[in-house]
């Protein structure tokens, strides 16, 4: 009995081993084995080099899948084609995780995509050179589907050239347009401009810019010289020290309200004045005329001095004098 419970035990220990590591590999990743998948292939019509087996799948951006195999046509679907017949094209198909309800749909609406110009085109990934494949809507008139003549095994969906493989085979076109006489043309232009090059350089006044450029960096030099002399100044100091006591003193007047009293007196004064004015101004007046009436007297008597020194100071009387303004 004891040696059956251990037996027993053993089991049951193996098996919730068991169920332990299953639920392990489960939760690290043995996930995706459950999860529905959905395929689908392009095919290309030049070098895919730099996209690899597992490289990353994305739509606009979106992490879509992974590419899951790289063939070609002739080992695929070409077996039995004759070699001067081949398309030759290089088949990638990719793995997409979706849900049950997602494939469904992407299946029904794969033509109509397709039609309005999702296609599939290979980019480079940053600075690393690494190639991953993209998903996005493009003209469907300018990039139309590969001809081909087999029935794919996956969902078919038309591919795109990449934009560095369109720039390297534009690139080739050109050369392969360029003759000999092009070529030596311009060779010829190249020299022309180097040897124009190297004479506008040598009639460059490399003297005279340089002894300009040497009394300017003394000019500067001299400016900054007297600049330093001025901050180093101690009446400057003096002078900034000053200015801010009174903008200090200032702005504790404006702060304590002196400023306004200040300026309300002045008011005051000013009205005071005027009203004083208007009460006095007859007076101001006669005043005013008085003084007129003085200054004509001694002005006439100036005149007589002048005529009659002698007689002012010896003789008689002067005689009357008849001022203005007034009646004989």
């Amino acid at each position: 009995m004891e040696e059956a419970k251990r037996y027993g035990r053993l089991g049951a220990f193996v098996v919730v081993s068991l169920c332990i590591l299953a639920t392990g590999l489960f939760l690290l990743g043995g996930r995706k084995w459950f999860q529905p998948t959905f395929m689908f292939e392009t095919y290309f019509d030049q070098s895919v080099a730099g996209l690899d087996v597992g490289a990353p799948v994305r739509f606009r951006g979106v992490p879509l899948g992974h590419v899951a195999a790289i063939l070609t046509s002739a080992a695929t679907y070409e077996q039995s084609v004759p070699l001067d017949k081949r398309r030759e094209y290089i088949v990638v198909r990719v793995e997409v995780n979706l849900s049950g309800q997602e494939a469904a749909q992407m299946r029904r609406d794969a033509e109509s995509l397709a039609a309005k110009g999702l296609r599939a085109q290979t980019q480079l990934a940053g600075i690393t050179g690494q190639q991953y494949l993209a998903l996005d809507f493009l003209d469907p008139k300018k990039y139309a589907p590969l001809p081909f003549d087999w029935t794919p095994r996956y969902l078919y969906l038309p591919s795109a050239p990449s934009s560095a493989g369109e720039i390297i085979a534009k690139a080739q076109s050109f050369l392969a347009s360029l003759n000999e006489a092009d070529i030596q043309r311009l060779g010829q232009n190249i020299n022309t401009l180097v040897s124009d090059l190297d004479t506008k350089l040598g009639e460059i006044p490399v003297t005279d810019l340089a002894t300009h450029l040497q009394g300017t960096l003394k000019t500067a030099k001299s400016t900054l010289s007297r600049m330093d002399r001025l901050l180093a100044d101690p009446s400057l100091k003096q002078t900034l020290d000053n200015v801010a006591v009174i903008s200090a003193r200032v702005r504790q007047m404006t702060d304590d309200g002196e400023l306004d009293r200040l300026v309300k007196d002045l008011d005051d004064t000013s009205e005071r004045l005027d009203a004083l004015v208007g009460d006095n101004q007859y007076d101001v007046r006669a005043i005013v005329e008085d003084l007129r009436t003085t200054a004509g007297n001694l002005r006439a008597l100036s005149e007589s001095v002048k005529r009659y020194p002698a007689g002012v100071l010896v003789g008689g009387p002067p005689e009357k004098v008849q001022l203005p303004g007034h009646s004989p």
